[in-house]
């Protein structure tokens, strides 16, 4: 009994850790103080303070801007990778999973300092070089996430839909893609979760004019923290955490669908 109780209470201590913080940024985005040690009343000021910066709404547009438009090229083309390296020999397979994991086990930092160094020998940072940047990290977690569904499904199903007349994309489409759907959609939300947040590549690959809200709030806080700051913070937690509800409810349908 005493170690079931212990236990409780040592969990709980972790978790307060956890989001303490979290709860401290959110109260502090709903009080009509700036004090952060005074409670002023609740309010929503800061909120609409926050839209009406055109800073921050400008580095929100880029933001989403980037984050959709790297996602969705990441999800393509790491849907086509895992179907290539899906039908690889062994060896090769091996090889190029073993390189897909190299931008995940790779610190941010190199990863944003190396593909700096390219860039500018080659050309100008901007837009672009973001955009590529964040495909490059955003790939690996598609591929990651499609190959295992890949894996599991029948190819003998695929080729008797060959054998009966259908074309390759047809037979894919209603053979290979219901079963691999779960895994793509899981790609992309993690694609779009890396994308959302990043700050280390992102400050080292991005040019003049090109600010992202990660970068922003970098610069801002330099300058001292505004409630406003507490507003875009608690908006940006609870988009992760409404992205992470919809991965696990999906992951207990589809538990519950297979059982």
């Amino acid at each position: 009994m005493v170690k079931k109780y212990a236990g409780r209470l040592y969990l709980a201590i972790i978790f307060l850790f956890l989001y303490l913080p979290i709860l401290v940024l959110i109260a502090l985005s709903f009080n009509n103080s700036k004090s952060r040690v005074t409670w002023g009343g609740f309010t929503f000021q800061w909120y609409a303070a926050l839209f009406q910066n055109e800073t921050i709404m400008e580095a929100f547009l880029m933001t989403v801007q980037i984050t959709l438009t790297a996602s969705v090229l990441a999800t393509i083309i790491g849907t086509l990778a895992a179907i290539g390296i899906q039908a690889m020999r062994r060896r090769g397979k091996t090889i190029l999973i073993g390189a897909t994991n190299i931008p995940l086990l790779n610190a941010d930092i190199v990863t944003g300092i190396s593909m700096m160094l390219l860039f500018v020998r080659f050309t100008k940072l901007g837009f672009s070089t973001v955009l590529i940047a964040h495909l490059t990290f955003d790939i690996p977690y598609v591929i990651l996430n499609v190959l295992p569904r890949l894996n599991a499904t029948s190819k003998a199903a695929y080729e008797a839909a060959l054998d009966l007349g259908a074309t390759p994309a047809y037979a894919f489409y209603k053979i290979v893609w219901p079963d691999i759907a779960p895994g793509v959609f899981s790609g992309f939300l993690m694609a779009v979760t890396m994308s959302l947040d990043d700050f280390s590549i992102t400050y080292f690959t991005k040019g003049a004019g090109v600010n992202t809200l990660s970068t922003m709030l970098y610069t801002e806080l330099r300058k001292g923290i505004r409630p406003e700051m507490y507003a875009l913070s608690t908006i940006l937690f609870g988009i992760a955490l409404l992205l992470l509800l919809l991965m696990n409810f999906r992951s207990s349908r589809k538990h519950e669908i297979n059982n």
